[in-house]
């Protein structure tokens, strides 16, 4: 490997940017954390903690899934529509 090679592996894929952060994390991370089908309450209990983003600011999974009334989903997709049915879809403010 050349020298060339070795600091092109070194540096970010992507640059960051130096905008203020984000709390919460995006849903996306917190459902491929998870394995499909899964139940409502394993949800709860496993991840109902985890604060995730929201157009409407960070809220804990546990309190959204209040309003969802799916028992359980075959897959992924199916719990990120539920979920975004009661959070909204739109920008995410930042702090």
């Amino acid at each position: 490997m050349s020298d060339d090679e070795s600091e092109d592996a070194e540096e970010p894929a992507v640059e960051l940017g130096d905008g203020p952060d984000v709390a919460g994390a995006p849903l996306a991370r917190v459902s491929a954390r998870l394995t499909w089908g899964i139940e409502h309450s394993t949800i709860v209990d496993r991840e109902g903690d985890t604060t995730i983003r929201t157009p409407d600011g960070p809220q804990e999974l546990a309190t959204v899934l209040e309003d969802v009334d799916v028992p359980y989903f075959a897959d992924r997709q199916e719990f990120e529509n539920a979920v975004r049915d009661v959070i909204g879809t739109g920008p995410i403010p930042t702090e």
